[in-house]
């Protein structure tokens, strides 16, 4: 049959990145606490196309997503990677997987536990020359505003704020280390299920412990640079604002 996609394309103009997105695939992880976890992920994968090619051959993407259905994983990317580029003959190779990571948590006084999700991605890039891979968590947290605090004669606002944190790392690094990083900055933890007793106590706990955005990310670098595995890191905080029509946003980014 014609292969339409190797035509010759006159419009000289190369495409950075062409693929598939969203490929919903089930995924095992290692879990610090339960040895592994199986979980849903989206993944995008994606190469570079040359100006003379007209398109790229989207089964073969699908084909070797199919053929690492049991080692998805982080280890895994750089083989994926380097598959793409030579069975689509292409320069370099882009992939992200996104998944729910899911930590049991337990409440702070009456110590019932419930799951919680965290969004995490994997974020890989190949060619001749590196192979780049980039862990992204996305924590969902508590602030109180220190100056409505500190203005005010009864209470202060807080909000739920999300912290990012994304490294490139020189060791393994587990994703509970992340995020516990990342909930130690804030002005409280977020719980999936809270009694009475621990409303009361994250109430008074995120009172006691006001955060601007600035001071999140700010505290969570100063804590991601003593953790010896990192070797670049961004963080970033998002305050879902409950008294302002604004949110509002603070970042750091650096090489450690």
């Amino acid at each position: 049959m014609k292969d339409i996609q190797n035509e010759n394309d006159l419009r000289k103009i190369a495409i950075n990145k062409v693929g598939v997105t969203s490929v919903k695939y089930p995924i095992t992880l290692l879990d610090r606490d339960s040895s592994s976890q199986h979980t849903i992920c989206d993944i995008d994968l994606c190469v570079d196309l040359p100006h003379d090619f007209r398109g790229a051959h989207m089964s073969r993407f699908i084909e070797i997503i199919h053929n690492y259905k049991s080692s998805i994983n982080i280890d895994a990317i750089p083989d994926i990677l380097e598959n793409v580029r030579n069975s689509l003959n292409a320069e370099s190779a882009h992939i992200k997987i996104t998944f729910p990571y899911f930590m049991t948590k337990s409440a702070p006084i009456s110590h019932i536990s419930s799951l919680m999700p965290y969004k995490v991605t994997f974020i890989g890039t190949k060619n001749s020359n590196i192979t780049d891979i980039v862990i992204n968590v996305e924590i969902p947290v508590t602030t109180l505003c220190p100056c409505s605090k500190e203005i005010s004669n009864h209470g202060a606002h807080n909000q739920r704020s999300f912290l990012s944190i994304s490294v490139r790392t020189k060791k393994f690094m587990w994703i509970e280390e992340l995020i516990e990083i990342a909930e130690s900055c804030a002005s409280s933890q977020i719980y999936p299920l809270l009694k009475r007793e621990d409303e009361k106590y994250v109430t008074e706990h995120a009172y006691n412990n006001p955060r601007f955005a600035e001071d999140i990310v700010r505290e969570a670098v100063l804590k991601l640079k003593k953790n010896g595995k990192i070797t670049w890191l961004k963080v970033e905080s998002l305050n879902l604002e409950s008294i302002h029509l604004h949110n509002t946003y603070a970042c750091v980014e650096m090489e450690i």
